[in-house]
Order: structure tokens, then C-alpha cells, then sequence
């Protein structure tokens, strides 16, 4: 299986940006959320996300939240989330991995370190994991 299609959940431009330009490396599709509640309506009709990388601060609905509802209708079963929240927020990242987020990064990262922290959560999860180690081989 191919990691296809990631929802980046941002409420920063920029931070888009930087993402597609990073996740360009598995040529998967890359969908943009600016907070909780467009993650949800896209992941309603889209059902092949593949993987989330979700922010906490947010406007409207904050990633906290998003998961409340993810877990509630059993997103977080078929799809992986990484939280990816700013330094002294551990709190908020330690509710979000008993919400059901497989995983976490703390921002300012690196490519290299998101590279990471996706081939662990998706070799946890058993999806795309020969897609991810044949990009990594690329580099």
C-alpha cells in the first residue's frame, strides 16, 4: 500500500506550505484543514486519509477537540493522527495521545524528524510502511 492522501490540520498558512513542500517526497496527495471542524467535514467525505498531522492551537475547534469528536465517531481507529503542537504544551499533547493520537512532534521540527515520527506511527498502524522505507532510501 502507498501513503496516498495525509489532512494537514493548520490553522498557519505557512505551515501548509512547509508541509507540502516535505510530504512532496512520497508524492501523496495533501489535504488542508485550517482547524478541527474542516478536518471533520473532510474526512466525512473523504474516507482514504491515510494519516493526520494535526495541530493543537487552533481557532474554532482545537486538536484537543478534534479528537474528542474523531474518537467519538471512530476516526482514530482506521486513520492515524500525529499531534504536532508548540514547546510547553505537553499537557495538551498527553490528552491527545489518550484521545487516540498514535503519535506526536513538537514544533520547530525538521523534515528528517517528521519523516521519523511517520514511518513509526505508520509501521505501528502496518500501513505504507514499504512506500515510506523506499522514500527514506531516496533521500
Amino acid at each position: 500500500m502507498m501513503l496516498n492522501k495525509v489532512l494537514v490540520v493548520d490553522d498557519s498558512a505557512l505551515i501548509h506550505q512547509m508541509y507540502h513542500l516535505v510530504l512532496a517526497r512520497y508524492r501523496c496527495q495533501v489535504l488542508d484543514a485550517k482547524n478541527g471542524q474542516e478536518a471533520l467535514d473532510i474526512l466525512a467525505q473523504q474516507d482514504d486519509v491515510q494519516l493526520v498531522l494535526l495541530d493543537i492551537n487552533m481557532p474554532v475547534m482545537n486538536g484537543v477537540q478534534f479528537l474528542e469528536k474523531a474518537a467519538a465517531l471512530g476516526i482514530t481507529e482506521r486513520v492515524p493522527v500525529v499531534i504536532v503542537s508548540t514547546e510547553g504544551k505537553e499537557a495538551d499533547t498527553v490528552q491527545g495521545l489518550k484521545l487516540g493520537a498514535n503519535g506526536y512532534l513538537t514544533k520547530p521540527f525538521t523534515p528528517s524528524q517528521l519523516h521519523e515520527v511517520i514511518v513509526k506511527v505508520l509501521q505501528a498502524s502496518e500501513t505504507c510502511v514499504e512506500q515510506v522505507k523506499e522514500t527514506a532510501l531516496e533521500r
